[in-house]
Parts: C-alpha cells; sequence; structure tokens
C-alpha cells in the first residue's frame, strides 16, 4: 500500500508592500490546513521577541542608520527567529510559511549601491545557518499601483517615494533566483482571487512534485 510521505516544506512570501502579501498568507495558510499539514507562520523582522524590538527600531522609528547596520540588524532579527521558530518547526515536520526573507534584505539594502547584493547574500546566509526556503513566491506589481493600495503612515522603506520603491520591484525580480530552488512570480496586479488560483496552482504543482511514496 502506497503512503505519502509528508516532509518539512519553507515558503516564503514576498514583494513591495501594497501587493496584499497579508491576504494571500492567509489564504495560504487555510489552504495548507485543509490538506491536514501543521502550518507555522512568521514575519520578518518579527515573531520572536528579539524580532520585534528590531522590528520597531528598523520600521516604525526615525532613528538614521548606514544601509550596513540597517542590514545586519534585519539579519540578527532573522537569524533569531530561524533558530528559535523556523528550524526546530521543521525539525518536527511542519510547514512554514515567511512573510519576508532574507530576499528582501538584500534588495532593500542593496539599492543605491552602498552595500553589493553579493556580500548581502553572503551575510545573510552566514546568518541563517545556510537556511534557504524551499519555494520562494513574488507577488509582482508596478510600485505607483502598489503605493496607492497602502493605508496608513509609511513605514521607513515606503517613505523613500515611488521612484525607490519602482528600483525595489525591479531589484525584487533580478534577485529571485538567488533566493530559492523553486520561485515563481505572481501577477498582485489582478483581484485578490485570481492572485489566491494562481499562488495555488504554484504550490500545488510544488507540492506534488515534493511527496515521496513509500511502500
Amino acid at each position: 500500500m502506497n503512503q505519502k510521505e509528508e516532509r518539512p516544506i519553507f515558503i516564503t512570501i514576498d514583494g513591495i508592500d501594497g501587493v496584499g502579501k497579508s491576504t494571500q498568507l492567509i489564504r495560504l495558510t487555510e489552504f495548507l490546513q485543509r490538506l491536514g499539514r501543521q502550518v507555522i507562520t512568521v514575519r520578518d523582522p518579527g515573531s520572536s521577541e528579539v524580532g520585534k524590538r528590531l522590528r520597531e527600531i528598523l520600521l516604525s522609528s526615525d532613528l538614521e542608520m548606514h544601509r550596513r547596520t540597517e542590514a545586519m540588524l534585519f539579519m540578527a532579527s532573522r537569524c533569531e527567529m530561524v533558530e528559535t521558530i523556523i528550524k526546530p518547526s521543521l525539525k518536527r515536520g511542519d510547514i512554514v510559511v515567511s512573510d519576508r526573507f532574507l530576499l528582501a534584505n538584500v534588495v532593500y539594502q542593496s539599492i543605491g549601491g552602498e552595500i553589493a547584493s553579493d556580500e548581502l547574500w553572503e551575510l545573510g546566509l552566514l546568518a541563517n545557518g545556510n537556511l534557504k526556503p524551499d519555494l520562494t513566491l513574488l507577488f509582482d506589481m508596478p510600485a505607483s499601483e502598489a503605493m496607492r493600495r497602502i493605508n496608513g503612515p509609511a513605514d521607513r522603506m515606503e517613505s523613500r517615494g515611488v521612484d525607490y520603491m519602482e528600483s525595489v520591484r525591479q531589484a525584487f525580480l533580478a534577485e529571485l533566483p538567488r533566493s530559492s530552488p523553486v520561485c515563481a512570480v505572481i501577477d498582485a496586479s489582478r483581484n485578490p482571487d485570481e492572485v489566491t488560483s494562481q499562488m495555488l496552482e504554484h504550490v500545488s504543482s510544488f507540492l506534488d512534485s515534493h511527496i515521496h511514496h513509500v511502500e
């Protein structure tokens, strides 16, 4: 009799602010739970107590800092989350879904040329203990459209303006292949249900290719 062997899986979702990641993360989590899987969701930066404190400094404060300093604080937050939440969850055989991960760190801190993306990838993988997502989903749309969707005050990144955010969008597309072994770009400019359909099509295909059948 064939049985399906469930493997731990690490999925990340990313994209510029305003593309609807939060809505799609909820829908993805519900889909995976309907399959009978235990799903752990995390937010980068955040989730751990250390991460929550660093998130306040990075996104909600008016502190001025060098891009390298900014990058290292993101990496410190992620290191704590990886070691205290993600790795233990994967060891149990869970599916972990993260709202942002190292890809975003590389993209946002490399814009402007103060730090090379190669350096950020190297430092980031060191901070992560070489952990990479199994699948990265990039939600993509023009920055001008995404920023019109944002409600509330702008955070440190959003306040840099639409031209900056469009350069971030293009950097996401350029750096995506380095994020994980399997990547997908999803057109986030469509209505939420169509976006969900695209997302679940990619995820279902990925899951089918990663299920092992045992006797």
